[in-house]
């Protein structure tokens, strides 16, 4: 019996003495197990944003210091920016709430153009800007959307005889083409196919892109583009193929020029293909070459500008029709408003009218997008 109150005892005190240790140990557990479900809302140094970010620091300094390396990074000076704010912010400004501070409009608007002129990634934008990627991801689209929807007019096919004289007559003084309105052809433009895709997107080159056709003025400007067909597609699927093969859009007796791989039509002229030309033969291919390698300098200029075409773009199919269609926008409006600044010194092909012999743009050097049809 004293033996059975001894063990009894001997229970009773350890357990007294161990029930602070287990309480403390699972009390340790249970925060620990808090703490992993608790998500962090803002890392403290983005909220440095308004005073350590590109956009109140760097930008800053570029604007009044070096407008040159502004327009490097942005693609544009200070002015053109402030007109594409004012004319965009209503519709990329949000209301502060009561757990955040709201982005700028600027800041969106400056990491948009940095994404698009740059290669960086978003988290590089993240660090750069002080914005959180899955900010950036969300407010991308709609800032590229109310972009295109301001410049959208520059890109539009002639509607009237007076503006559609205005290409013919660039294409005849400047590049000895009569009867021309229009360089056609299309690029790849490399993508990162989307999941369980197959080979939808699958070109003949060896990589997944995506379509751009385009037709381009005299001056290396986009008159119509068509946007996201997959790799495997034609010029059939534009949405201006019907209309050129009924004969309604372009005028009496004009055409577009484009490169061999292109079928001959009323409206589309291509160079002879066979070896044994004749001399008027070869003067007709070269002259028209002369004419058909604007397109490829227009694409050439949009990649050299815009280097996110310099990789694989990663972004959602949908975000990537974006931001081609935007970063051609803003090529043409571009090309319009900043006149030698936009091009440089020696960016396009140039020939010497004596000798014949071409000299090629800084773009081939920087970087060739693969055509669609070559």
């Amino acid at each position: 019996m004293n033996r059975h109150r001894k063990i009894k005892r001997f229970f009773k005190d350890y357990v007294n003495q161990i029930s602070p240790m287990m309480i403390e140990l699972l009390e340790d557990e249970l925060q620990k197990s808090t703490e992993k479900r608790k998500r962090i809302w803002t890392r403290k140094w983005i909220l440095h944003r308004g005073t350590h970010g590109a956009s109140v620091g760097l930008l800053r300094e570029l604007a009044s210091e070096d407008v040159n390396e502004y327009r490097s990074f942005m693609r544009m000076n200070v002015e053109q920016f402030q007109l594409i704010l004012q004319n965009i912010s209503d519709k990329i400004q949000r209301s502060d709430t009561a757990m955040r501070e709201a982005i700028s409009a600027k800041d969106k608007l400056q990491v948009t153009l940095s994404f698009l002129a740059t290669e960086n990634s978003f988290r590089t934008l993240q660090h750069i800007f002080r914005v959180p990627k899955p900010s950036i991801s969300t407010f991308l689209p709609e800032v590229l959307d109310a972009i295109y929807d301001f410049l959208k007019d520059y890109i539009k096919v002639p509607e009237t005889d007076e503006e559609w004289g205005v290409l013919e007559n660039g294409f005849r003084t400047r590049w000895n083409f009569p009867g021309c309105y229009g360089a056609i052809d299309g690029k790849h433009v490399s993508i990162q196919a989307p999941n369980q895709c197959g080979s939808e997107f699958w070109n003949y080159k060896g990589s997944n892109s995506i379509v751009l056709m385009a037709i381009v003025d005299h001056d290396y400007c986009f008159r119509y583009i068509n946007v996201g067909a997959n790799g495997r597609n034609s010029e059939r699927n534009c949405s201006i193929y019907q209309k050129l093969e009924n004969n309604n859009i372009l005028p009496d007796g004009g055409f577009l020029v484009g490169d061999d791989a292109f079928p001959l039509k009323t409206y589309l002229l291509k160079p002879y293909s066979h070896r044994s030309l004749a001399y008027d033969e070869k003067i007709f291919n070269y002259r028209l070459s002369r004419a058909r390698r604007i397109v490829e300098n227009a694409f050439g200029i949009l990649a050299s500008r815009f280097r996110i075409f310099h990789k694989p773009i990663s972004t959602r199919l949908e975000v990537t029709n974006k931001i081609i269609r935007t970063a051609c926008a803003l090529h043409h409006w571009l090309r319009m408003t900043s006149g030698i600044t936009y091009l440089g010194s020696g960016t396009v092909d140039v020939e010497d009218e004596n000798t014949g012999e071409i000299f090629e743009g800084t773009w081939r050097r920087d970087f060739s997008m693969p055509s669609r049809y070559r």
